[in-house]
């Protein structure tokens, strides 16, 4: 047996769980993360109108500076941070976290426990 299948099969359906009941409405938008080996990223989405409200990511040439290299616990805590002072600029104080097919562990945990401290409630 293949362990890439494997793996992706766990990925798909840890995915699919989570998915099925987080949905992000006007009054509480959906907080969707993504994370690669070198980069973090991640959105703030109105699903009702289809549209991403705030993002940040660790691949911004404007946060090179202040992130530095994006694949570390570090860094996706600063941009945890930078992400609920967006949010709360745009008039969110109040969202649905959505970690995908990642598991809450590490840099998604990093990311959410920093965007909680900096003002964001989930």
């Amino acid at each position: 047996m293949d362990i890439r299948k494997v793996v992706d099969g766990q990925r798909e359906r840890r995915a699919y769980r989570v998915r099925k009941r987080v949905r992000g409405t006007s009054e509480r938008p959906r907080l969707c993360v993504y994370r690669s080996l070198q980069n973090f990223g991640c959105q703030v989405i109105d699903d009702e109108a289809g549209k991403t409200i705030v993002s940040v990511s660790s691949a911004e040439k404007a946060l090179k500076g202040q992130v530095g290299y994006g694949g570390n616990c570090d860094a996706a805590a600063k941009l945890g941070k930078i992400l609920a002072e967006r949010a709360i600029q745009a008039g969110i104080k109040s969202v649905s976290f959505d970690r995908g097919p990642y598991k809450y562990h590490g840099r998604v945990a990093a990311f959410a426990d920093a965007a909680r401290e900096a003002g964001l409630e989930f």
